[in-house]
């Protein structure tokens, strides 16, 4: 298949940006968009131009580096399907197709098609882990969970902080990632001790970088993992519980 591809390049992150057309010809339909884009790069370089820089490492759809907006949508136009996941089959000989950066005030454009996410990384950083004491691990069924718990922590870890739930959204929020990250913790019983600090923690640093959510629903829609929207729901009710809890704690001490 032949394709007319509009990438945005941009040397830098202060460097102005634009966009530069190129031709994808002879793509097989099997190759996947992260596989095309490395053939164009090929012949690039063989001309003696400057590749495309984009982000990937599983191509698996594990790691969520390869987030690209892809005519528009984040991921593209295939649902539940990460950059990398996405076959050229779900294109037309002969499309146009325009490629650009996941587009937030807290993704700064590294180059081209690679941005800087460590806003996220913040926001795990706060809060995001279960400390516990080190030593001989204990028996599986120690600390027994019902399985309906265990199902929906899972479903909130399937989180891999792509950032493409940023990226559709009108306002740049994070609401959906922080709130898969607070809920896959705050759902467990290990994570219990230190609930109300990791949610307030969590929150207030998303609410530093990411604008707030005014249930657009665009994140559900774009996310690759399909994580449901009713992890903000939880999460908003858990911090406002935290403001009173925390409170409490520190007039203890």
């Amino acid at each position: 298949m032949n394709l007319t591809l509009v990438v945005w390049r941009q040397a830098g992150p202060d460097a102005e940006g634009r966009f530069a057309t190129y031709q994808a010809d002879g793509i097989s339909t099997d190759a996947s968009f992260l596989e095309m884009l490395d053939i164009v790069n090929e012949r690039l370089i063989e001309q003696g131009e400057e590749p495309i820089v984009f982000e990937s490492d599983c191509r698996e759809g594990i790691c969520g580096t390869c987030g690209l907006m892809i005519n528009g949508q984040a991921h593209g136009p295939q649902k539940a399907t990460a950059t990398c996941q996405l076959h050229m089959r779900s294109f037309n000989d002969g499309d146009r197709i325009v490629i650009e950066p996941f587009r937030a005030a807290s993704f700064p454009v590294l180059r081209d098609l690679a941005v800087d996410r460590r806003a996220m990384d913040a926001i795990v950083a706060a809060g995001g882990y279960i400390s516990v004491n080190t030593g001989a691990a204990p028996d599986a069924n120690l600390t027994p969970v019902p399985k309906e718990t265990a199902d929906t922590a899972f479903d909130a870890a399937a989180c891999i902080g792509c950032g493409a739930c940023v990226a559709a959204c009108p306002n740049s929020a994070a609401q959906l990632f922080t709130a898969a990250k607070v809920q896959h913790l705050n759902l467990l019983p290990q994570g219990q001790a230190e609930r109300w600090t990791r949610t307030e923690a969590m929150v207030e640093t998303m609410e530093a970088f990411f604008g707030s959510c005014t249930n657009h629903g665009e994140c559900e829609e774009a996310c690759p993992k399909e994580i449901p929207i009713d992890f903000i729901a939880w999460t908003n009710r858990d911090y406002i519980k935290s403001k009173v809890k925390n409170r409490k704690l520190a007039g203890q001490r």
